[in-house]
């Protein structure tokens, strides 16, 4: 049997207790839609472009273009992840070419507006650095200040995703 809260494992006993509380009261929907009114609208691939392109032009702007970047209904089954960036460098004559990609889970369709920005920083911030390292947190947290609050109410909601389905 899978742990309810395998999402939290590296959280401090006080918040899994915490969770785990709000899990065995089944009131876990009802704090995250406290905290999250409504979900956001931005379910097509193309609106998911324009949403990351602006991300990316305000905060990288000097990085390397985005070829691509759409939801992905195979994400999480597949690569136990919520986005995912790839790249693919390629020979072109005598010049070596990338192209960017980045993917995000379509459980995201439906998700607070602050949790698909918290995805998309984090996919963003690999085009400049491509290991979860201090330097790319502190590119995360410059993006995004409340990034690591995001990122914990993030795993939150995919406990109450795999529990009841979605919240909205």
């Amino acid at each position: 049997m899978a742990t309810p809260l395998k999402y939290l494992s590296h959280y401090s006993p006080d918040i899994q207790q915490q969770v785990s509380k709000l899990v065995k009261e089944d009131s876990l929907k009802a704090y995250l839609l406290a905290q999250f009114p409504e979900p956001h609208e931005i379910t097509t691939d193309k609106a998911l472009r324009e949403y990351s392109l602006l991300i990316k032009q305000q905060y990288l702007r000097k990085s390397a273009p985005l070829s691509q970047v759409k939801y992905d209904d195979k994400i999480h089954i597949i690569n136990n992840a919520l986005g995912l960036h790839t790249y693919v460098s390629r020979v072109q004559g005598n010049k070596l070419k990338s192209k960017n990609e980045i993917r995000i889970g379509s459980m995201f369709k439906k998700a607070p507006e602050a949790l698909l920005n918290m995805i998309v920083v984090h996919e963003l911030a690999h085009l400049k650095e491509k290991d979860h390292n201090k330097a790319f947190y502190q590119l995360c947290q410059h993006m995004l200040p409340n990034y690591h609050q995001l990122e914990l109410m993030t795993r939150i909601y995919l406990t109450e995703l795999e529990s009841n389905g979605n919240i909205y």
